[in-house]
Formats: structure tokens, C-alpha cells, sequence
């Protein structure tokens, strides 16, 4: 067994699922900031100053083994170095418990531990005063206990925590004990899969309090894209405090999904600034039973509308539009002397894709366009390769007739439609 200090963080290996770790995803959230740049060049030193500095706290790596925190101790000893493996002793059989070991001699116990980790402690002559936290190999205590196999997963949820505090929302644009409480948290043995982005570079430009407001599904699939999540998690932490230096209440809600819905809230309280970080940890720890318990009813069940293809929305669309417009049986007919022509001959020519660049100044605007790309006769899908809110967005769109078909029904809309060949730019 070995001892961690306090700084969690720099001393015990996570289980590490960095929602930026990975080239591409990275890539993918860089992008669209490279676009807002390139769109307003007088606005660049502006963009800068907003992504630049210190915006988040990067989660910190995990194991697989079975960690249990939050272990209080109080007992004495001959001496406080006693006291002190007493109490380490305690936490050890506590923390077995606590995870439904079956009973066992504290030698076998203390044999499966790996480490313990000091989160607060208090050492005196005769007495010790701790919070610990245990973390046991699971090479030794997975055979006997099945926390660590045998338990059902969620799929990857992205996990936006939002701070309300002196009557300002945040996510990533300072450094926040929130987000620091849920990038410290230890979620090897959650059945949650948390995705924790770091809050570096562009994610703090597109994760905000303002995002978990927004219920367009075009919008949300493009971001849980960038960090490979299925669906959304948004713990919110409302903290009041009475005085300066006095108590600290705070207010936690467990809120899932695009639709922000509420799963449950609860209060807690820190006697001072001091006790904040202690508040905020059992915050979490609360929030991630509330999500267990979510999970254990089916609620976290990733939305359909998120993970639905581009071939579903097709499908939907064909189904409206044959619920809308008469079948070419229905038709009144006529005698012609030439070939019939039915309403699947309307759309003439091969499928061609075509590059479309649109101005996004807003989420609305990104709807606005793809709806009037997808509504055009003749187009087979589109759908967006990059996406620079305040800039310049890029659709690639497959359509029949190519792009000079795809102009005119556009500007029949009232699009303003400039560029030729497989590249168009559209505006109002």
C-alpha cells in the first residue's frame, strides 16, 4: 500500500476519456474556429483574446481500479503516528464495505489496497481527523467483488458543467471550482461515461451556460460529433453567499439531454470559502447517483433525434411529401400524343455534389439553410462539413440536375446565389 498525497490530480493515474485527447476530434473542434478567423479578419484579435489563457481544467487520468472516496475517520492512538495507520485502517474496512465486500481479516483487506489518498487530514498528539479516500487493485479485488466488471455502462454523454455564482453563468471562460470538482472526480467505478472536455482553445467558445439552452437537433448533433458523445449531461451548481467570508449555500440540479430536462436537485452548505471545495466534491458524488439512479430507469437512454442518420430524415421528409402532394394516379388525365410523364420523371440528370458556403451570424441560421437546401427538389442530402458560427459555414449537398439546378430552385426562394461549377455561396 502506498500514500497519495492531496494533490490528486499529479499523484494517482485516472481512467482518462478526454473529450479533446484524440487528433481528430481535436481537428474537428479547431475547425471551426480556423473558420471564424478566416471569415473576419478585422475580428481576429478578438477571437484571440477569447480562446487565449487558461480556460478550463483538464480531467485527470483514471484507472480501472476500484477507488471509494469521501471515507471519514476520527480515532486515537498512543501517538499521532498511531492514530494516523489507525485511521488509515479504518477507512480501509469502511471502504470494503461500502463497496459490498464480503467480511475479511483487515490484513487481507490492506492487501488488496493499492493506495490511499488524503483528501483532508488533521494529525495531533493522541488524535487523527481525516477524510481519505481508498483505491483497491482490481487484479486482486475483482474476483471477489464485481464492481469493477460485471456493471452496465451508459453510452458516452458529454458532460457540461454550469456554474451560477454572483449572477453569472459559466462553463470554461475562467477557471472554476465546478468544473475543477468534476475534473478531479474520480469516475472509474460510475457506470456514467463521462466525456469531460479540457475547456482549452475553441471549447470554450462552444460550450457555454447559453448552449444547454438551445434544442435544435442539427445543432446539437454537430457538436457531440466533435467530442464522440451520444447525448448531453449538464450538472448545475447555483452557489449564494450570505457574507463575505460567511457561509457558502448552494443549489445542485441534474439536468440530461438537449431538451435540458430535470432529473433531480438538492441543497448543501459550506461553512466558509474554505469549505467550498469539500461542498462541491459531495456535490458531485450526489449528482452522479442521481445520474446512476437515471440510468437504472432507462431516462439516459440516448435521444433518437441525436442519433438518427441523415437517411432517417430523408425518410421522414419522403413521407410528408407524399402525405402533401397527390399521387400521380390520383391526377386527372388527359389524352396526350406523346409519352406519359409521371411525377418521378420531374427531376431530370445525374447526382452531383456540390460544395455550398453560407453565412451562419447564429444556430438559427444553420437551420434556415439546410432547410432550404433539403427542401429543394431533387436533392438526395446535405449536410454540414464546417461549421463557423459569427463566420462563413460549408454544406456539401448531393442533388440531381448538379449545381446549376440547385442555384436556380434557390434563388426562386430568394436566395442571393453567387460562384459557379461544383462551389455555390448563398445569402439573404
Amino acid at each position: 500500500m502506498t500514500m497519495a498525497f492531496p494533490q490528486k490530480s499529479s499523484q494517482i493515474l485516472r481512467k482518462g476519456r478526454f473529450a479533446a485527447g484524440t487528433p481528430g476530434r481535436r481537428a474537428a473542434v479547431m475547425a471551426g474556429v480556423a473558420a471564424l478567423a478566416i471569415a473576419g479578419v478585422a475580428g481576429t484579435s478578438r477571437l484571440i483574446a477569447q480562446i487565449e489563457g487558461d480556460r478550463g481544467i483538464a480531467p485527470v487520468m483514471t484507472s480501472q481500479d476500484i477507488e471509494v472516496s469521501g471515507i471519514d475517520v476520527d480515532v486515537t492512538g498512543k501517538t499521532g503516528a498511531d492514530a494516523r495507520l489507525a485511521g488509515w485502517k479504518e477507512a480501509e474496512k469502511l471502504a470494503w464495505k461500502k463497496i459490498g465486500g464480503p467480511d475479511m481479516p483487515i490484513e487481507s483487506i490492506d492487501a488488496m489496497v493499492s493506495s490511499v489518498v488524503i483528501e483532508r487530514e488533521q494529525v495531533g498528539p493522541h488524535r487523527y481527523i481525516a477524510r481519505l479516500g481508498v483505491i483497491f487493485d482490481k487484479a486482486k479485488s475483482g474476483g471477489i467483488i464485481t464492481a469493477g466488471g460485471t456493471i452496465t455502462r451508459s453510452a458516452p454523454m458529454l458532460t457540461i458543467p454550469v456554474l451560477y455564482s454572483g449572477g453569472v453563468a459559466q462553463v470554461y471562460e475562467v477557471r472554476g471550482p465546478w468544473q475543477r470538482a468534476w475534473a478531479e472526480y474520480q469516475d472509474a467505478q460510475s457506470p456514467i461515461d463521462y466525456v469531460r472536455p479540457s475547456g482549452s482553445g475553441g471549447e470554450s467558445l462552444i460550450l457555454t451556460a447559453g448552449q444547454v439552452g438551445r434544442h435544435s437537433r442539427l445543432w446539437w448533433r454537430n457538436l457531440l460529433d466533435q467530442f464522440e458523445a451520444s447525448d448531453v449531461l449538464v450538472p448545475v451548481a447555483r452557489l449564494e453567499r450570505q457574507w463575505p467570508g460567511g457561509p457558502v449555500m448552494g443549489t445542485f440540479t441534474a439536468r440530461y439531454g438537449p431538451d435540458n430536462r430535470f432529473l433531480g436537485s438538492f441543497r448543501l452548505k459550506a461553512a466558509n470559502e474554505q469549505d467550498l471545495p469539500r461542498m462541491l466534491d459531495d456535490a458531485v458524488l450526489r449528482i452522479d447517483q442521481l445520474y446512476r439512479g437515471a440510468l437504472a430507469q432507462g431516462l439516459l437512454t440516448p435521444d433518437p433525434t441525436l442519433t438518427a442518420g441523415q437517411a432517417v430524415y430523408d425518410g421522414a421528409f419522403a413521407e410528408l411529401r407524399d402525405k402533401l402532394m397527390p399521387k400521380a394516379s390520383d391526377l386527372p388525365t388527359a389524352p396526350q400524343a406523346g409519352p406519359q410523364i409521371t411525377l418521378d420523371q420531374t427531376v431530370l440528370g445525374e447526382t452531383a455534389e456540390v460544395s455550398v458556403q453560407f453565412a451562419t451570424p447564429d444556430a438559427a441560421a444553420v437551420d434556415a439553410a439546410l432547410a432550404a437546401v433539403r427542401g429543394v427538389p431533387g436533392v438526395r442530402g446535405a449536410a454540414t462539413v464546417s461549421l463557423a458560427i459569427g463566420g462563413t459555414s460549408v454544406m456539401r449537398v448531393s442533388v440531381v440536375g448538379g449545381a446549376e439546378r440547385l442555384a436556380g430552385a434557390l434563388k426562386a426562394q430568394g436566395w442571393n446565389v453567387s460562384g459557379g461549377g461544383a462551389t455555390l455561396r448563398i445569402s439573404r
